[in-house]
């Protein structure tokens, strides 16, 4: 007979994530908070149960119902998460936040605020850390009845306090609670780093209205800038929401996606760390935000940007990815001790794709300095002297093989991806400066991008497939040539595009659903297994077919694709043959591309009337 395991894994769909601009965290099912890196997105994680059940730590307030229904939704127009749980004895809710505040952004609080809506609802609260991804043992001192200190054995450790509003035990160095709500009545406990000395912050339940509110206020007011009023708003908005939580309010930076360990195949190796900005992944994040009208979080971007150009030689190549004050990566370390989520292995912390090279990072980078000046204010003649930089780097390198966007470690290869963003490079730099009248050797940039154009044509397509294929010499397909008329590179409508878009349907596409390439058929990635459709390439997929003019299937494609979304939202990077999430949630790269191909889809429906 099946044993079902008492503590399973949940869907990754399940995950809602709450944060403050500094971290996240994320909410599984049954009250358990299940992920935190504290105090920063890429500091050593605090909990980490959704890559293993006992050793990685987690703060659960669990409702003793014998049988209830759990319901998640997020507070209109915000971040802050609501659990609900449905029975016949009572009805609860659980309030989870990260404080945000406008005036004072080191506040940096994590609450949780419980509450008895019908009936008698009793409650346990285990508050369990796992310092250091897990590695590191902890003691616990009790302050007072209501306050508990946890601590590494570490002179210069991290040192968390959890206070509540009821009283706090400690069992088995966890800290323990158990209370019961009758409705109307409410419980709150906070987390935050331990101050050093003196006086413990009061959090008592006018705390936890305070922060409740001005937390609400600054997500209503974020939001309420966005531009975007069309026929998806409310999907757009919550794309807006998840991506604002991947930036960093301390830099500037964008995150790829807020954690590690999530794996592109259920007990499969291919499972990365995602905690850092990648050039191409925070240029497409910027793209989005300028389409919303967020130029501030443009700026922000562009001025941790420039600070990486000022820091580059100019000769050897561009970091791929950057930690988020822009120091580089020191490399991969792969956690031993975690089994994986549903024993997905390794769980890897870190990467050593940062010193690939990677020439499509360089269009990226200059179509969001060119979309940046045209919405947001005018570039700097620092920054333009950066985008000399990047050009020059360019114009020497730009038929080199490299590892292109899918980051392979089987060896390097001309890549039309590269080739195609290389062209972007050189034609976004050469509008610019048309545009604003910036000295530029505008012959010899030109001379450049007509030849990249020249070579696209002449070497990667294909007669026999009639398709542009992955890289030079190859026959197989790749859906990040989807990104071709995305950038203009050629028109929606010219014969060669449409017969590779016809293509790529035959042979990447099932339903909605987009592969980026058939593993193992065009070059070995030195991984074993295989993986889940891509859904940023499902997007792209549906911007291509919009921008060709086929509304209807566009938007019934772009339907199907919502419809894959949580029922919070929120996109995960690859999915399943079941539908089912598959790596890092929320990635910016899916909720960049709905944003991108609502906007396109909504404003042609509209123009047709």
């Amino acid at each position: 007979m099946h044993n079902p395991d008492p503590d399973p894994y949940p869907p990754i769909e399940d995950y809602g994530i709450i944060g403050d601009l500094w971290t996240v965290a994320l909410v599984g099912n049954g009250g358990s908070l299940e992920y935190l890196c504290f105090p920063h997105f890429d500091s050593p994680s605090l909990f980490a149960a959704h890559v293993d059940r006992k050793k990685g730590g987690r703060w659960q307030i669990e409702p003793l119902l014998d049988d209830f229904r759990e319901k998640k939704l997020y507070l209109p127009d915000t971040n802050i998460l609501l659990a609900r749980f449905l029975s016949q004895e009572g009805i609860a809710e659980i309030s989870n936040y990260m404080v945000v505040d406008q005036d004072d952004p080191h506040e940096q609080a994590l609450v949780r605020r419980v509450k008895c809506v019908h009936g008698e609802v009793s409650f346990r609260m285990h508050f369990q850390p796992a310092f250091n991804y897990g590695r590191t043992s902890h003691r616990v001192t009790k302050e007072n009845d209501q306050a508990l200190i946890f601590h590494t054995e570490e002179s210069d450790g991290l040192r968390i306090l959890l206070q509540g509003t009821t009283g706090l035990a400690i069992k088995d160095g966890v800290g323990y609670a158990e209370f019961c709500l009758k409705a109307g009545e409410k419980i709150t406990f906070v987390m935050q780093e331990a101050p050093e000395e003196g006086r413990l912050p009061v959090r008592d339940q006018g705390y936890s209205i305070e922060s409740f509110k001005k937390t609400s206020d600054y997500w209503r007011k974020w939001i309420s800038r966005c531009s975007y009023d069309g026929r998806w708003r409310e999907a757009v908005h919550r794309s807006a929401l998840a991506l604002k939580l991947l930036t960093s309010r301390e830099h500037g930076s964008i995150l790829a996606a807020p954690c590690f360990g999530f794996p592109n195949e259920i007990g499969g190796e291919r499972n990365w760390d995602y905690r850092y900005t990648w050039s191409r992944d925070a240029s497409f994040t910027t793209y989005a935000f300028l389409r919303l009208g967020y130029t501030e979080e443009a700026n922000g971007f562009m001025q941790w940007l420039q600070k990486r150009i000022d820091e580059w030689d100019g000769e050897s190549d561009w970091e791929t990815m950057f930690c988020l004050d822009g120091q580089a990566l020191s490399g991969e370390t792969q956690l031993t001790h975690f089994e994986g989520y549903q024993k997905s292995q390794p769980v890897r912390i870190g990467s050593t794709n940062h010193s690939q090279r990677q020439l499509d990072v360089f269009g990226e980078l200059m179509d969001a300095v060119y979309l940046f000046d045209k919405y947001g204010p005018q570039i700097s003649h620092r920054l333009w002297q950066g985008v000399h930089k990047m050009v020059d780097f360019v114009l020497q390198h730009w038929s080199d093989p490299d590892a292109s966007i899918w980051e392979v470690r089987s060896g390097n290869r001309e890549f039309l991806f590269s080739r195609v963003m290389c062209w972007v490079a050189l034609d976004r730099a050469i509008r610019l400066a048309n545009k604003r009248g910036l000295p530029a050797p505008l012959e010899k940039w030109r001379s450049c991008r007509d030849e990249i154009y020249q070579s696209v044509f002449q070497k990667f397509w294909n007669e026999d497939r009639r398709a542009f294929v992955q890289f030079k010499g190859a026959k197989a397909l790749d859906a990040s040539s989807l990104i071709m008329p995305l950038v203009r590179f050629i028109s929606p409508e010219d014969p060669q595009w449409q017969s590779t878009l016809q293509a790529i349907v035959n042979d990447l596409v099932e339903d909605s659903l987009v592969y980026r390439y058939r593993v193992g058929e065009a070059f070995s990635d030195e991984l074993e297994g295989g993986e889940g459709t891509f859904s940023i390439c499902s997007f792209w997929l549906v911007e291509c077919i919009s921008r060709s003019g086929d509304l209807p299937k566009a938007r019934y494609l772009f339907e199907k694709m919502l419809g894959y979304a949580s029922p919070l939202g929120l996109f995960s990077e690859q999915l399943g043959p079941r539908g089912e999430f598959l790596g890092n949630v929320p990635q910016a790269f899916t909720h960049l591309a709905m944003i991108s191909a609502a906007f396109d889809l909504d404003r042609r429906l509209s123009e047709k009337g």
